[in-house]
């Protein structure tokens, strides 16, 4: 009876089965979606980039002004999606015209623009995800390749002599100083965009820079005189803290611009380039006249008055950068070596009203021999300072009026100082060993300067492509063959983009193809000055030739003939 049942069941099950799996199958092919979705086109991807029959990556350099860009993909492309799928356009983001035809059986395209392209510009082509397949895939990720093109070697402007270029470069740059100085004060903006804002620091260049223009006949004496009666007429009404000026003015009303927060009151360096360039002035205008007697008491009021000795605070063995009415000592910066401040302890020491004693220098200076270096870089002995010698300007501002020529002291020979620390700036930017575009034995200079959306002091410990003009122009008396081959690839090879108003501009980057629009007093003045310095050592001759100056100098521990 068991055994029967059992038959009976499975015989009834081999009948259902069957059935139930048809009523399933026929529900599932009928029902509500008798034809469902077909799957999504497969996305694809990029696979290659040639550039001019090259992949090097996604940034190319030198690029020529007619490139080849073949950009293939994993699968065959649909052409009628190429044109809104790729934008080329110039930094600027001005559209490039161009052209695309399919290659590889599709897969690849060739884009080349109609026009050659401008030279040291940076260009972006990229194909976005729009860009289809043949059976309507999208791009899976979107590609982007950036294209520098090289300089026009073709010379911009016809070729004149050294000496004639020297002197078109020094007349130009002292546009800044004569044409653009504030209307009220005389005295020089802090840059081209500053407005009101005058920099006392930048003035004592621009003094020394209307010098220049006297020698050079690019303006009479008189002329000179009445701009500098204007500057120190000003400056004798200008706010002072203890006799120190602070670093921005502001130029219709002498009132104290705050540099930062707490920046608001004296500067000790920068008020030093200022009667750096006060001094030289006195001793450049010395006519038995009235008016020339008169301006050199009025400097010697204003150079007397600087309290030098006070910025030791309480009488340490150091001077201090800033002070403020507001903050006092809170900057608490003490000037040490060695950097771009010597000029700061010679005048202090210089004083005839408020002298600092040899032991401020050697201890807070010098600070007891610790600013020492003697290291070697490219096979270049490297007296003071930091690694490799950190921006060109340690060897500018300091030695716009003290000669570098046979000086020295326990310390160094400065000669050898600025000379090996030019040399190093330049067989750096030579060597190059961080493969910028640009940079050569005739693109070379890194010192503090404008960059792209800031500001930094450019070094060879702190190289980010970018070159400025005054490093290597600032050392035309140490370089003179490197500074000279600088000079004419900045005028005859860029000077279209760096040549302007008022000299070159600050800064640029070949490797980023990017060109300042700005000018700074600070880096135009020492163009000018060292240039001239170099030519015919005016300004060395003038400021050395101060009586207080030797007795400073010597009392510090100073040799040279000059003393």
């Amino acid at each position: 009876m068991g055994i029967a049942t059992n038959n009976i069941n499975r015989n009834s099950l081999s009948f259902i089965l069957p059935l139930l799996l048809f009523a399933g199958c026929s529900k599932s092919a009928g029902g509500n979606n008798p034809n469902p979705p077909a799957p999504p086109p497969a996305s694809f991807s990029f696979n290659t980039l040639r550039v001019d029959g090259v992949f090097t990556g996604f940034n190319y350099y030198n690029t020529r002004f007619n490139p080849a860009i073949q950009v293939s993909f994993s699968t065959k492309v649909k052409q009628g999606s190429v044109g809104s799928a790729v934008t080329f356009k110039n930094k600027s983001g001005v559209d490039v015209a161009y052209s695309a035809a399919m290659q590889n059986g599709d897969s690849t395209i060739l884009i080349q623009p109609n026009n050659p392209l401008a030279p040291l510009t940076q260009y972006s082509l990229t194909v976005n995800t729009s860009l289809q397949s043949q059976q309507n895939g999208n791009l899976q990720s979107s590609v982007t390749v950036t294209l520098n093109t090289p300089i026009d070697s073709t010379d911009k402007f016809p070729g004149i002599t050294d000496d004639a270029l020297l002197t078109l470069v020094q007349k130009q740059t002292f546009k800044y100083f004569w044409d653009f100085a504030h209307p009220v004060s005389g005295l020089a903006r802090e840059r081209n965009t500053s407005g009101d804002v005058v920099t006392s620091g930048g003035s004592g260049f621009g003094i020394m820079a209307i010098i220049t223009g006297i020698s050079r006949s690019f303006i009479t004496r008189a002329e000179g005189l009445a701009r500098l009666q204007k500057i120190v007429g000003f400056l004798k009404t200008a706010k002072t803290v203890h006799g120190a000026y602070p670093h921005w003015l502001n130029g219709a009303t002498g009132a104290i611009v705050p540099f930062s927060t707490k920046d608001d009151g004296a500067d000790l360096v920068e008020t030093s380039y200022l009667m750096q360039g006060l001094l030289t002035a006195r001793q450049f205008f010395n006519g038995a006249d009235a008016s020339e007697t008169t301006l050199r008491n009025d400097i010697n009021t204003l150079w007397n008055a600087v309290e030098w000795s006070w910025f030791r605070k309480n009488n340490e063995n150091v001077l201090y950068w800033h002070y403020s009415d507001n903050y006092t000592w809170d900057m608490n910066m003490p000037i040490r070596g060695w950097n771009e401040c010597l000029i700061t302890y010679v005048l202090a020491a210089s004083s005839n009203t408020y002298s600092i004693p040899k032991a401020v220098y050697d201890n807070g200076w010098a600070r007891n021999g610790s600013m020492k270096n003697n290291n070697t870089y490219y096979g270049i002995t490297l007296p003071l300072g930091p690694a490799m010698g950190g921006p060109l300007f340690f060897a500018h501002y300091s030695f716009l009026g003290i000669d570098p020529q046979g000086l020295s002291d326990a310390y160094a020979n400065y000669w050898d100082q600025n000379k090996n620390h030019s040399l190093i700036n330049y067989n750096y930017c030579k060597t190059n060993p961080q493969g910028w575009y640009g940079y050569s034995d005739r693109c070379w200079g890194l010192t503090a300067s404008d960059i792209q959306n800031g500001y930094t002091a450019s070094s060879p410990t702190n190289d980010i492509s970018v070159i400025a003009p005054t490093a290597a122009l600032s050392s035309f008396p140490y370089t003179p063959a490197e500074s000279m081959q600088a000079l004419k690839f900045f005028y005859y090879k860029l000077g279209d983009r760096i040549f302007k108003d008022y000299g070159f501009v600050d800064a640029f980057s070949l490797h980023n193809a990017w060109f300042a629009d700005s000018f700074l007093a600070i880096d135009q003045g020492p163009i000018i000055i060292m240039i001239e310095n170099y030519r015919s050592k005016l300004l060395w001759n003038l400021f050395m030739s101060c009586p207080e100056v030797k007795t400073g100098m010597t009392n510090l521990g100073f040799q040279s003939p000059q003393l």
